[in-house]
């Protein structure tokens, strides 16, 4: 699968373990998050193992530096076939307590910044006749979360645009699928269990039908094959990789 993959979120968890995982496939892959200097450093090592990886330093809310990035990634690799947005933020907080600031600063990141990063590389996909698109939402999306009204509703909107934009551009070879991971072990996750506003890990696998927790590999798999050829036929769809959470 040699393609050109842009993958937001990219410095680690989930993000990180699909950029590797595309590179493992043959992709040449585009690394995008705001933590520059991880990012860096698994861009590097990506390369010192022989495969095409490059980091950019990107805030995925602000347009204008999506599209700046979008065109120094098109001057290296080439066409942008291959978009995973993976970038995201989460944030606990009763919804009588919300500010207006946090709604807004969550809904900016996780749903416009998915609109910003599909609907500027959206061109590239329409005129090469080919494209994979995989939003990550959230099985939160799906089953509501306690404190976690505006994370929620803006994983709630990123399924609902997946599905809006695998209508619209299917007939162009383009297909647009969202995975809503149940409960990964991520360093998002663990600072969620240190703060207390998750419960242990272990206490979640003892609820976990399959008897352990998620890990990115497993998000990256599924992700894999959704970017594939093989999956020409899948658009529109929810990809659970849950556990058995939500069914």
């Amino acid at each position: 699968m040699s393609r050109v993959a842009v993958v937001t979120g990219a410095a680690s968890g989930m993000g990180l373990a699909i950029a590797q995982r595309l590179a493992s496939e043959g992709c040449r892959v585009a690394m995008l998050d705001l933590n520059g200097l991880a990012l860096a450093d698994e861009a590097a090592a990506l390369r010192a193992s022989g495969h095409h990886a490059a980091s950019y330093v990107v805030n995925v809310a602000d347009r204008a530096a999506i599209e700046d990035a979008y065109t120094l990634i098109r001057a290296e690799f080439g066409p942008i076939e291959i978009l995973v947005t993976s970038a995201g933020i989460d944030a606990f907080v009763s919804f009588r307590a919300m500010t207006t600031e946090q709604w807004e600063q969550m809904v900016n990141v996780n749903l416009t910044g998915t609109f910003h990063c599909i609907q500027a590389a959206i061109g590239d996909m329409v005129d090469g006749g080919w494209g994979r698109i995989v939003t990550i939402s959230s099985s939160s999306a799906q089953s509501g979360a306690n404190r976690m009204a505006h994370y929620v509703a803006s994983k709630g909107g990123v399924v609902g645009l997946t599905k809006a934009l695998a209508v619209e551009f299917a007939p162009l070879g383009i297909t647009v699928n969202s995975i809503p991971p149940g409960f990964i072990d991520t360093p998002m996750a663990r600072r969620a269990e240190e703060r207390g506003d998750l419960p242990s890990i272990d206490a979640v696998i003892a609820r976990t039908p399959v008897r352990r927790a998620g890990t990115p590999n497993d998000i990256a798999a599924a992700c894999a094959f959704l970017c594939s050829d093989e999956a020409g036929y899948v658009t529109g769809q929810l990809i659970g990789v849950n556990g058995g959470w939500y069914l």
